[in-house]
């Protein structure tokens, strides 16, 4: 497992492992040989749900170190993203002369081919949109949020359910499942419908917290009337 992970403007995935891991060895091992790694990437809701996977993704392409002039501006970024404490001591040591396998090491993999099978369904993904892609502003906070609406909202939660006309909401429990910046995902278990998930998307997308916190009041206050 990597210890942070991001991606750059053009669309590589910048990855900091141990330098003992099988990655880092294979990649030094390799020189300038082209080296074919697939990076798997599991979503988990943060929610006790069943069937509490939310999707996989997997990143196809080829593995090489980060070398050179390349370096501190990799790590750099992966310290803007994810300042754990493995970069604190790196940007000294980028410029010193290279004296044996380092305790850590930064791989670049060049993406050739994405595959992702989620909540929306399975298809193939253009390494280009990747590129393009910008953070969903949420997803620092969905986890926090998830959980705070499953134990401080369950009521309201599962009033959402009038908001699907015909489908029986007696005896039914709601867990909030996902939530991004276009709209909630519920699953409601139980009663005569059974399972399914269902998604309320937000009149428009929201840019921060403050944002979300509008688009939530108008879902719930619809699903009251």
């Amino acid at each position: 497992m990597p210890a942070a992970r991001t991606v750059t403007p053009d669309g590589d995935v910048i990855l900091l492992v141990s330098g003992e891991s099988t990655a880092a060895r294979a990649a030094a091992h390799a020189q300038d040989d082209d080296l074919t790694a697939v990076i798997e990437i599991t979503d988990v809701a943060p929610v006790s749900v069943p069937h509490r996977i939310r999707g996989r993704a997997w990143l196809a392409g080829w593995l090489t170190p980060v070398r050179g002039d390349d370096r501190a501006a990799c790590a750099a970024l992966l310290a803007e993203r994810h300042p754990v404490g493995e970069l604190l001591g790196m940007s000294e040591s980028l410029d010193a002369p290279y004296t044996g396998r380092p305790a850590w090491m930064m791989l670049r993999l060049e993406v050739g081919e994405i595959s992702v099978d989620d909540l929306w369904g399975a298809e193939h993904v253009d390494p280009d949109d990747l590129a393009a892609a910008e953070p969903d502003p949420i997803i620092a906070h969905e986890t926090e949020l998830l959980q705070h609406l499953h134990s401080a909202h369950r009521d309201r939660i599962g009033e959402l359910c009038g908001l699907l006309g015909a489908r029986e909401a007696q005896g039914m429990t709601a867990v909030p499942l996902s939530l991004d910046r276009l709209g909630l995902r519920v699953r409601f278990a139980g009663g005569a419908a059974g399972s399914f998930d269902a998604r309320f998307d937000f009149p428009e997308p929201v840019a921060d917290i403050c944002g979300l916190r509008r688009a939530m009041h108008t879902l719930f206050s619809a699903a009251s009337r």
